[in-house]
């Protein structure tokens, strides 16, 4: 069970709110103040920007896929809100299909962000070609190469046969906080403490060349290499 899925029925049953398939009044309304709250925690964090891939400078007119492992998930949205090209249709987030999906979509919204419902053990191939079309009319895509269930850092073919079928650049996201808690769930998801620094790296786009499924999977593991070459918050909380 996703860490997401659990809070958002933890909220439900403290506010005694049932898991629909549509938000309802109540939950829309709990949302927004979540929200609110997001963003103002997103004020207090100091962010540092490294973009290797010209992204921000406009390097690319087309579309691209953003890579995020699923535990540095939480400061995203306001990371988005904040460096957003206005030029460029909203970007698309890949979410579950069930009712917490719904609730992760409506919060999105707040930030600029779209939702595309559907993973990698459901509406898997109907996702797929959903974050096609939506590449093709310009959108960027953001995927959690190892959600919605693991393991951890265990970068899944999705994304790279999204990036085969669309012809669109993947770019790896990597994002480290100097201060954080770290919650006890299958992928040690974190939260930026209020006033940490944000250190998010942007790395250059990796284009999927594979006429095999041997070169296929030696492109998986490459770009699984790149994203987790560099991961600092798991060597400061790791045991010594």
């Amino acid at each position: 069970m996703s860490l997401a899925y659990r809070c958002v029925r933890k909220i439900g049953y403290l506010l005694r709110l049932r898991l629909e398939p549509t938000p309802g009044r109540a939950w829309r309304w709990r949302i927004a103040f979540l929200a609110v709250l997001a963003r103002l925690h997103g004020w207090t964090l100091r962010y540092r920007v490294q973009d290797k891939a010209g992204y921000l400078s406009g390097r690319f007119s087309g579309s691209v896929i953003f890579l995020l492992w699923h535990n540095r998930i939480f400061s995203m949205p306001y990371l988005y809100a904040r460096v957003r090209q206005k030029q460029r249709p909203r970007a698309l987030v890949l979410t579950s299909v069930g009712p917490e999906g719904s609730l992760l979509e409506l919060f999105m919204s707040y930030f600029g962000l779209g939702a595309v419902r559907g993973s990698t053990s459901r509406r898997a191939s109907m996702a797929l070609r959903e974050m096609t079309a939506r590449l093709a009319e310009g959108h960027d895509i953001m995927i959690t190469p190892d959600g919605p269930l693991g393991p951890r850092y265990r970068l899944q073919p999705g994304p790279l046969y999204l990036a085969e079928r669309s012809g669109c650049p993947i770019l790896p996201l990597h994002i480290e906080y100097s201060h954080f808690r770290r919650f006890k769930t299958w992928d040690g998801f974190a939260i930026a403490l209020p006033f940490a620094r944000v250190d998010v790296t942007v790395d250059p786009p990796f284009l999927v060349k594979a006429e095999t499924e041997e070169e296929f999977e030696n492109e998986r593991l490459r770009l699984e290499r790149i994203m987790t070459e560099s991961l600092v918050m798991d060597r400061a909380s790791a045991p010594r």
